[in-house]
Parts: C-alpha cells; sequence; structure tokens
C-alpha cells in the first residue's frame, strides 16, 4: 500500500502539470503514454518490442495521437487515415513475409490495440484543445467511479460484477461508484458547465460516461485474463502498467467525442 501511495503521488505530480498547461508538452505525454501502453500489448502476446511490427504499431499509435495540425507536411492526399492504413498494409505484407512467426491473428492484434489505444488518447488531447475543465470533467468521471467503486465496495460490495472478468468487482460498488461520481460532478457542471448547455442533459451523460468508463476497466481485466497476466505492466509500482492506469479514460474520452462533448 505506501508503494502504491508513494506511486500514485508522484504520477499526480507529474500528470496534474502537464493537463494543466496542456499543448506540446502533454500532447508529447501522451504520444509516450500510447506508445508504452501499446508495448504492454505487445508484451502480453509475446512479440519482441523491437520487432518490425513492434515498431509499426509504435509509429501507428503515435499517427493516431497526434493533432492533424502535426500531419500536415505529408505529401497530396495523405492524411491521418491514409497513413494509419499504409501501416495497416505493411503489418499485413509482414503476415506473408513472416508467415510463420507472424499471423494474421497477430496482426489482428497489432491494429486492434494501435486503433483502441491512438483513438482514446487522441480523443484525451483533443478534450484539453476545448479547455481544461472540459478534460478534467472527463478525467474526474473516471477517477470518482474508479474510488467510489473501490471505498464503498469494500464496505458494502456482496454480488460479484463478473467473477470471470474481473472477481473483486462487485454490483454494489458499481453502482455507488457510478453515484458517487454523477452527484460530485453534478456539483462541478453547476458551477463550472462543460458540453452541452443543460446541466440536467450533462448529468445524464456523466452517469452513462461513468458506466461506460467501468466497461474499460472490464475490457482491460479480460484482456489480462485471457493473456494470463495479472497487470498490464509494471512501469507504475503497486499500480500496474499504463493500459491498468487509463484503461477506463481510453473508452471515455472517445465516448465524450461520440456524444458531442468534444
Amino acid at each position: 500500500m505506501k508503494t502504491r501511495v508513494i506511486t500514485a503521488i508522484i504520477a499526480l505530480a507529474i500528470f496534474i502539470p502537464l493537463i494543466i498547461i496542456g499543448h506540446l508538452p502533454l500532447t508529447i505525454a501522451a504520444i509516450a503514454l500510447g506508445i508504452v501502453a501499446m508495448s504492454e500489448i505487445l508484451i502480453m502476446k509475446k512479440m519482441f518490442l523491437t520487432s518490425f511490427p513492434a515498431i509499426i504499431s509504435y509509429l501507428g499509435v503515435a499517427i493516431m495521437i497526434v493533432p492533424s495540425n502535426w500531419l500536415s507536411f505529408l505529401p497530396g492526399h495523405f492524411n491521418r487515415l491514409t497513413t494509419f492504413y499504409l501501416m495497416i498494409m505493411l503489418i499485413l505484407l509482414h503476415t506473408v513475409i513472416h508467415k510463420v512467426r507472424f499471423s494474421f491473428d497477430d496482426a489482428g492484434v497489432v491494429v486492434l490495440g494501435m486503433l483502441y489505444i491512438g483513438m482514446g488518447f487522441n480523443c484525451f488531447i483533443a478534450a484539453r484543445a476545448v479547455n481544461f475543465q472540459t478534460l478534467l470533467y472527463g478525467m474526474l468521471i473516471v477517477w470518482l467511479t474508479d474510488s467510489g467503486a473501490y471505498l464503498f465496495g469494500r464496505a458494502f460490495g456482496k454480488h460479484k460484477l463478473a467473477p470471470r472478468v474481473s472477481p473483486h468487482k462487485t454490483w454494489e460498488g458499481s453502482i455507488c461508484g457510478t453515484i458517487f461520481a454523477a452527484v460530485i460532478l453534478a456539483v462541478y457542471l453547476y458551477f463550472i458547465p462543460v458540453g452541452y448547455h443543460s446541466w440536467l442533459l450533462m448529468v445524464l451523460m456523466t452517469i452513462l460516461l461513468s458506466i461506460l468508463g467501468q466497461f474499460g476497466d472490464l475490457v482491460e481485466s479480460a484482456l489480462k485474463r485471457y493473456y494470463g497476466v495479472k497487470d498490464s505492466g509494471k512501469i507504475l509500482p503497486g499500480h500496474g502498467g499504463i493500459l491498468d492506469r487509463f484503461d477506463s479514460m481510453l473508452m471515455v474520452m472517445p465516448a465524450l467525442y461520440l456524444l458531442g462533448i468534444i
């Protein structure tokens, strides 16, 4: 527990100033986090981190994360989509050249990982580009839901939420976590309007996003269980890997975009 607390304090001391500053420092941090998260998927898949598909996956994640204006140097009709598809073509070609060591299933994992991680951190950057309050709103959904679910789940949890995926999560913790986030963010939204002008609509969206964030947590838990690992990585002592810490965010931030909040 001591290690977990110390890691959290150090991480927040670095992360909070970055989201306040935004712009280039936050974008660079998001790219770095995205590449580390991608490497965690590759490790779970038992792929070499310096292999050709691994390097292409890092490039693909970076292309998905960076703002569109960063790609303005590309020639002609190349944009984010066409450049990303070029990465996919290279990965698919690799299944032919090294078909014994790199299968179509491997290619699918790499491509899905690039999209999953890249879009999550891209929308994270997009939320900060709107304003600090919007990004903070999204992060508070994740943090408050997670904290509420943990505290209330430990105190009152009796009924397992998804025992085959995450045996420690309970329905009581999940529901209370969402209520906890919704109540606190209802106050936040009253004083700091974010997204739509309707306060009630934004409170309802907070509930939806809180639930989606918990699904993001379960998706990552299912991924780890499939590959038989406890944590996605070891970069954060006491907390696991980047995917362990940003799993809910990777679902919430794209949802903010799809709902028209960013």
